[in-house]
């Protein structure tokens, strides 16, 4: 069975309800997913899925992207982690995408707030960086993130990269873009990083992976994604899919199978 370790089956594009999809999910041979949080906003309806679905998991969090959200405090964040169905902080991290370095440092500071959260709740973390790879890692290590550990999720950078959060105790996780035609260079890292340290997801309603590149995602679509990566490293997608499974559990591990 498969886990899809990074959706958000809360967004309006699931407005229908999520049952179909936890149809096609067991249909696809995929167990369990986790629903991530994006703000204190839209907190309250990501724990409810969780707690209205057993393989429904859930986090807590407010996106780096998300400049207009309510800013979480440690003991906020360390307060709402208390829940048993929530099994990680974040997603949380840098994202320069849109704007530049030095527009962004509530960004940073909103980081920060995470990673000490995470380390006092003694939840893991979830990580998200685009076009911010280096001030990310430095500001984790700065930070001690290695203490809380956690996942850098939808993974688009270098091998080196990802060795670095390896180091500190992270997994690496890998969406639906490892299947586009153009992303040759990260096939060459899926196949690199350490099957102990490998995680699959959807990122859904986004990047939905070949053959639906360009329609909603959804948790099912993972198992294209775990077909890809095994196809890359020469195994089995039973092999890929019971390694990234005992991976997820073994980093979330207060999410009761």
């Amino acid at each position: 069975m498969l886990v899809d370790s990074h959706c958000h089956i809360d967004f309006p594009d699931f407005a229908e309800g999520i049952d179909g999809l936890l149809t096609h999910m067991a249909e696809a041979g995929v167990s369990h997913a986790l629903c991530v949080s994006v703000s204190l906003e839209r907190f309250p309806g990501v724990l409810g899925l969780a707690e209205r679905h057993a393989n429904v998991y859930a986090s807590v969090g407010v996106h780096p992207d998300h400049e207009d959200a309510r800013e979480p405090s440690v003991a906020e964040l360390v307060e709402l982690a208390r829940h048993p169905r929530i099994v990680a902080i974040g997603e949380t991290g840098l994202d320069y995408y849109r704007s530049a370095r030095e527009a962004v440092e509530w960004q940073r500071q909103r980081f920060r707030v995470h990673i000490r959260a995470a380390r006092a709740a003694g939840k893991p973390l979830i990580i998200h960086t685009r076009n911010a790879a280096e001030d990310t890692l430095a500001i984790m290590a700065e930070e001690g993130a290695e203490e809380a550990g956690g996942v850098m999720h939808c993974f688009t950078e270098s091998l080196t990269v990802a060795r670095r959060a390896m180091e500190m105790g992270f997994y690496i996780s890998f969406s639906g873009i490892v299947t586009f035609k153009n992303a040759g260079e990260l096939r060459e890292v899926a196949r690199a990083v350490p099957m102990e340290r490998l995680l699959v997801e959807t990122d859904a309603p986004y990047l939905a992976p070949v053959p639906h590149r360009g329609k909603r995602n959804e948790p099912a679509y993972v198992r294209h994604v775990a077909e890809e990566i095994a196809q890359v490293r020469g195994v089995t997608l039973e092999a890929l899919a019971e390694a990234s499974t005992e991976n997820f559990f073994r980093l979330f591990d207060n999410a009761a199978r």
